[in-house]
């Protein structure tokens, strides 16, 4: 039997700062520094590096037209092993690096996203490539209400009702093409709106994907809304991803555009970190991240630790997904 012992200076791993929000700091602020001593040579210095990412004062809220929507009836095929995550919590603690790199980032700067008009495009191999506005889309197919785990590569995780709608009906009603293979989403690009996609270390817009069996799985959503309201800027509204037995960066936030495409999509994170963050990043507890245990989660908001499950507890669900597959780095 290995006895592993732990060196009197070491942290635990749940105290560390992840490497990739590290790394992203020191790129920022080096990429922030070249502004500054630009701005200085130009006379303009008195401007300051951090008045360009000063957060704007919030705006009144803007009325939301799909408001009436919610809530929506829950599909109770869909349960939790815990409680709901309180929506306080929730509304906190956030990885939306378009607005910083600190939980609490997307809660101050989000305000800035304009959520309407917003339109969506559907095109790559379908019948008929077309553009959608949000509202449209919420009235074209039916929402319901899902609960589900949440699980980040950072080993935390939380549960949320979402509302939305079942990508595999979003899939048949843009009616992709035979040989369609996998679906590209891409989010906003605006650097006025989200100021840390200046940051030249990441190829944005944040772009993820999914293989068409994966799209087409009872268990992918395309959430609109969450604990019975339309979905807060900070959780990625007006329309996001949540793929819950992936990691939590598979589930791309505040959707643009749907591609169905043929080659496998080059994804934001698999670019930036391709030895710790690739395309499958499904959940598994003994496929360790390089820098630490995914043998254990900790629970947000119930101030415990739980065992990870394999696929966050949704193996039934879509293990055959990867059936064939064994050559792929599937836990990564």
């Amino acid at each position: 039997m290995l006895i592993r012992r732990t060196p009197s200076w070491a942290i635990p791993e749940r105290e560390a700062t992840p490497e990739h929000v590290a790394l992203n700091r020191r790129h920022f602020m080096a990429a922030g520094a070249g502004v500054a001593a630009a701005a200085f040579e130009a006379g303009e210095a008195r401007a300051g590096l951090f008045d360009i990412f000063k957060a704007k004062e919030p705006p009144k809220p803007e009325p939301d037209p799909s408001a009436g929507l919610y809530p929506v009836k829950r599909n109770d095929a869909y349960r939790l092993d815990r409680a709901v995550t309180p929506e306080a919590i929730n509304l906190g603690y956030n990885n939306f690096y378009e607005f910083g790199t600190d939980k609490s980032d997307p809660a101050q700067n989000a305000h800035a996203l304009r959520l309407r008009p917003w339109t969506v495009k559907i095109g790559g191999l379908v019948e008929t490539p077309r553009e959608v506005g949000i509202d449209d889309l919420l009235k074209a197919l039916p929402l319901e209400e899902r609960l589900y785990r949440h699980r980040c590569v950072e080993a935390w995780g939380m549960a949320l009702p979402w509302s939305g709608i079942p990508m595999k009906d979003f899939v048949a009603w843009a009616k992709p093409l035979g040989s369609a293979k996998y679906v590209a989403m891409k989010t906003f690009l605006d650097t006025g709106v989200a100021p840390y996609q200046a940051s030249p270390y990441y190829e944005w817009p944040y772009t993820e994907g999914l293989t068409m069996a994966e799209a087409t799985n009872e268990l992918a959503f395309l959430a609109t809304g969450a604990y019975g309201k339309p979905l807060p800027k900070q959780m990625g509204a007006p329309i996001r991803l949540a793929a819950p037995w992936k990691y939590g960066f598979k589930s791309i936030k505040s959707i643009v555009s749907f591609e169905f495409v043929e080659k496998r999509p080059r994804t934001l994170w698999e670019a930036a970190g391709p030895s710790e963050y690739g395309f499958w990043a499904n959940v598994n507890p003994q496929v360790p991240h390089p820098r630490w245990s995914q043998a254990q989660e900790r629970v947000l908001g119930a101030n415990e630790r739980r065992p990870t499950l394999l696929f966050n507890g949704y193996a039934e669900q879509v293990a055959g997904l990867y059936k064939g597959l064994e050559g792929e780095k599937l836990y990564m």
